[in-house]
C-alpha cells in the first residue's frame, strides 16, 4: 500500500444534512483504502456539521473543517490547503460515487503519465437518490482547450481527480466566481501547455439531479459564463474570438433545456432559445437538438405551460 497514493477526497458541504451521510458511505466504500477526506462545512446552519463530526469520530480518515459562510469555491481551496495527498478528488455533499472510483483514476492516472487531470462518466440519479437511467455520454480521452467553452466536459466537480501540484499551479479555484468556477479552472488546465484533461470511458459516479430551479439561477448560471469568457480572452484572445458567438449559442441552449427539465415556464425557455438560435441562426439547419428544443419550448408556450416533457 505505501507505493500507492494518497488521495485526498474534498468535500465541501453547506446546509447538506440531507444527503452528506450517503456521500460518506460512498467514499468509505471505496475498494481503493489509501485515502482521507476531508470535509469543509461552509457555515452550514443544519446538521451537517454534527452528522459529519459522528462519522469522524469513528474513521480517522475523515476530517472535518468548519469555516464561515464562504461560497463553494472558498470551501474548496481551503479543503485541498488541508489536504495531504499527492491526488486530490472532489466530491460535492450531495452526490455519490460507485465503488471502484478511486481505484480506476489511480490506475489510469499511473498508465497515462501525461495525464494532469481525469474524469470518468456518470449515472443521473433523481433528487430522491433513485435511479433515472440516464447517464452521461461525456467522455473524451484528452479534451482539447476549445472543447471547454462549450460545455463541462467533466458534467460535475464531484467527477474530477487532479494532482495536488497541477492544482496549485493552477491558483485554485476563482473564489469570486459563483457559477462554472469549475469550467474556468478547467480552461486553464486545458489552455496550459504542460497539462492535459483525460477520460475514463467507465460510469464511476452517481450525480444527484437538483429539483431547486429559479430563473435568477440560470441567469446566474450564463452570467458566470461571462465571467469565464472574459477572463478567457486576457489569456486566448484569438480563441475566444473564435469561438465566442457558437459557445454562447451552446450555452443558452443547454440553458434553455435546462427550463424545460425543470418545469419552468416557457418564457424563461424563450429568452435562451430564442438567443441561441439568433447566434447560429445561418447554420440552423445544422441544429436539430436545438431546433427540437425551440419546439419544445413554443409548444409549451401555446399549451399555457401545460405541456411537460422529461428530458
Amino acid at each position: 500500500m505505501n507505493d500507492l497514493p494518497l488521495v485526498s477526497v474534498v468535500t465541501p458541504a453547506y446546509n447538506a444534512a440531507a444527503f452528506i451521510a450517503e456521500t460518506l458511505q460512498s467514499v468509505q466504500q471505496q475498494s481503493y483504502e489509501h485515502w482521507e477526506m476531508v470535509v469543509v462545512d461552509d457555515g452550514s446552519t443544519d446538521e451537517t456539521a454534527a452528522i459529519v463530526g459522528r462519522y469522524a469520530a469513528e474513521d480517522t480518515r475523515i476530517r472535518l473543517i468548519s469555516q464561515p459562510n464562504g461560497g463553494v469555491s472558498k470551501a474548496r481551496n481551503q479543503g485541498v490547503n488541508e489536504a495531504h495527498g499527492e491526488l486530490i478528488a472532489f466530491l460535492d455533499a450531495d452526490d455519490r460515487w460507485l465503488p471502484d472510483k478511486l481505484t480506476a483514476h489511480v490506475e489510469f492516472m499511473r498508465s497515462h503519465p501525461k495525464a494532469s487531470a481525469s474524469f470518468a462518466r456518470a449515472a443521473l440519479i433523481h433528487f430522491d437518490g433513485t435511479a433515472t437511467h440516464r447517464t452521461t455520454h461525456n467522455f473524451t480521452e484528452q479534451v482539447a482547450v476549445q472543447a471547454v467553452l462549450y460545455n463541462n466536459p467533466t458534467i460535475t466537480t464531484s467527477n474530477i481527480v487532479i494532482y495536488k501540484s497541477v492544482f496549485e499551479t493552477l491558483g485554485g479555484f476563482d473564489e469570486s466566481m459563483g457559477h462554472d468556477e469549475d469550467i474556468e479552472l478547467l480552461f486553464r488546465l486545458t489552455y496550459h501547455p504542460g497539462f492535459e484533461l483525460m477520460g475514463l470511458n467507465r460510469i464511476l459516479l452517481q450525480y444527484r439531479l437538483c429539483e431547486n430551479g429559479l430563473s435568477s439561477n440560470l441567469a446566474k448560471m450564463e452570467a458566470g459564463w461571462m465571467t469565464l469568457m472574459e477572463k478567457a480572452r486576457t489569456s486566448a484572445p484569438d480563441l475566444i474570438e473564435q469561438h465566442y458567438s457558437a459557445a454562447h449559442s451552446a450555452k443558452l441552449q443547454y440553458l434553455a433545456r435546462k427550463s424545460l427539465r425543470l418545469n419552468m415556464p416557457a418564457a424563461v425557455g424563450m429568452s435562451f432559445i430564442n438567443r441561441a438560435i439568433a447566434y447560429r441562426w445561418k447554420s440552423l439547419y445544422k441544429q436539430p437538438k436545438m431546433i427540437a428544443i425551440a419546439l419544445l419550448i413554443y409548444l409549451k408556450l401555446i399549451t399555457f405551460n401545460q405541456f411537460k416533457i422529461s428530458i
